[in-house]
């Protein structure tokens, strides 16, 4: 996984706590990432056989000659953007405003908004999950997932404002799932079995969350019922995984 476990991943935990891949004779384990952890190196390097990614990241892959496929997306748009203080009414008021970012923004949406606002990377500091800094701060502003740093947000009282890169114009996916292609070509039938089994997950999750989350919390302790609730009901509400094309 590009990230930790949390909502935005959920499919996949459901598919296997579901035993979907199980069924299709697949023995997966997952492996969960987070602000400093490339995923895609590793799928380069052999250690992973899927992963996560982001759609800019993957093209600039591709364009240097990296043999990278992806194979399907999770989400009708992509679930991430910034999130500010209340104070902040537009992206723009952020021009020399420190921003926190995690490591793999810096290839995927980050040239993307300084570009659209005039950003410089003289304000980037570096994201880890830790929201303190951005707490103390009135200026800051922090790469945020819907259904994660708001919620953390309002649980320390602290009023914000969350910009969602979908609703300004950034095009991708959400939470593609990438191989190698000499991967997918040597091993066709269980690529297709692994999609298969985690857009299962993926339905099953947004109905009935609770195997999928207790799998989640598993690997990331700091995650809780309320969070988890909070991520499943931002994704139904926007219909990530069923809204756009795939209605």
């Amino acid at each position: 996984m590009s990230w930790f476990a949390q909502a935005e991943v959920g499919g996949f935990y459901q598919a296997l706590a579901r035993g979907y891949y199980a069924d299709r004779g697949l023995d997966v384990r997952i492996a969960m990432g987070g602000p400093q952890v490339n995923a895609m190196q590793l799928l380069l390097a052999g250690q992973a056989d899927f992963a996560t990614g982001y759609d800019f990241q993957t093209l600039r892959g591709i364009a240097a000659g990296m043999p990278l496929l992806t194979v399907a997306a999770s989400f009708q748009h992509d679930q991430q953007g910034l999130m500010t203080h209340e104070s902040v009414t537009a992206l723009a008021m952020l021009r020399g405003h420190p921003i926190l970012i995690a490591g793999t923004a810096h290839a995927t949406f980050w040239p993307w908004l300084r570009a659209r606002y005039g950003f410089s990377d003289a304000q980037l500091g570096a994201y880890t999950f830790n929201l303190q800094p951005f707490f103390h701060d009135p200026a800051m502003a922090v790469q945020a997932y819907a259904s994660s740093e708001p919620y953390q947000a309002a649980l320390h009282g602290v009023p914000v404002r969350f910009f969602p890169f979908a609703a300004i114009g950034y095009p991708p996916y959400g939470t593609p799932l990438l191989t190698t292609r000499a991967f997918a070509a040597a091993n066709d039938s269980l690529t297709a079995d692994f999609v298969a089994a985690s857009l299962a997950g993926w339905r099953d999750y947004l109905r009935a969350p609770e195997i999928g989350n207790a799998l989640i919390k598993k690997d990331n302790p700091r995650m809780t019922d309320g969070q988890l609730a909070f991520g499943v009901r931002g994704l139904a509400a926007t219909r990530a995984v069923d809204g756009g094309d795939a209605a």
